[in-house]
């Protein structure tokens, strides 16, 4: 596992690097598109191509700081083809972010607002095994590993190779309101398999993969925020957080 650190300050009085948001968003894009393109690669096969020619979308993101197509200014985008996703979708939570952070990095909290996620189990070593729900009892099963990880800040993943899945992101937590809320915002770059398998999968996620994610990380909101409320004492209402 890769934890990057800001240097700290040297002995000549010098300010400490921190990255800024925008730095850490760009960052996360290149390293996702960057673990796409060596997968592609490896695969030496047209399947292979086109996965690395999905990585385009993030890598430009990454180089130039926007997507493809849109405006510096958008808050959601997502960009697909024939053979390959693209999401980003965001939202807010009422946590500090080493809350919310540290809720996402145990890896076994993620199928309580991934929806068609049955389980993750940690590996070690920043590797996980995934086993995701299909209609008809197919089960879609792949393997990830964390590539990239700055503390309370970015999480950027890939799926392993010979993979069900070949997919790649980042998740990225930025401190809002001095510190008590958080923006959690998520890239994914995603190819399913052919077959009977990738029918399965695009069933699970539908025409509009995006909303999936979206409604994911609205649990995630629901969950996080209900437990605040129950620390803090408070009476939690069903449904909405």
């Amino acid at each position: 596992m890769d934890k990057s650190r800001p240097a700290q300050a040297g002995s000549g009085g010098h300010d400490t690097f921190r990255p800024t948001v925008g730095q850490l968003e760009r960052l996360g894009a290149l390293t996702a598109a960057a673990a796409l393109v060596a997968y592609g690669a490896s695969r030496r096969s047209p399947q292979g191509a086109a996965v690395a020619l999905a990585a385009a979308p993030l890598a430009f993101r990454g180089l130039s700081g926007h997507w493809p197509g849109s405006s510096r200014g958008d808050t959601r985008r997502a960009l697909g083809g024939p053979r390959g996703s693209h999401v980003r979708e965001a939202v807010r939570v009422e946590r500090p972010v080493d809350v919310v952070y540290g809720f996402w990095r145990q890896v076994e909290n993620l199928p309580r607002f991934m929806h068609y996620v049955r389980y993750v189990t940690n590996l070690g070593n920043g590797r996980s095994r995934w086993l995701a729900a299909g209609p008809g009892g197919i089960d879609v099963q792949w393997d990830a590993e964390v590539i990239h990880e700055v503390d309370n800040r970015l999480i950027s993943w890939r799926s392993l190779a010979d993979a069900d899945v070949v997919s790649a992101g980042s998740v990225h937590f930025d401190p809002l309101n001095s510190g008590r809320a958080t923006a959690v915002t998520v890239h994914m770059q995603y190819t399913p398999p052919g077959g009977r398998l990738g029918s399965a999968f695009a069933k699970v996620f539908g025409r509009s993969p995006e909303q999936t994610v979206r409604e994911d990380l609205r649990r995630l909101k629901q969950i996080l925020e209900a437990r605040e409320l129950a620390a803090s004492g408070a009476h939690v209402r069903g449904g909405r957080a």
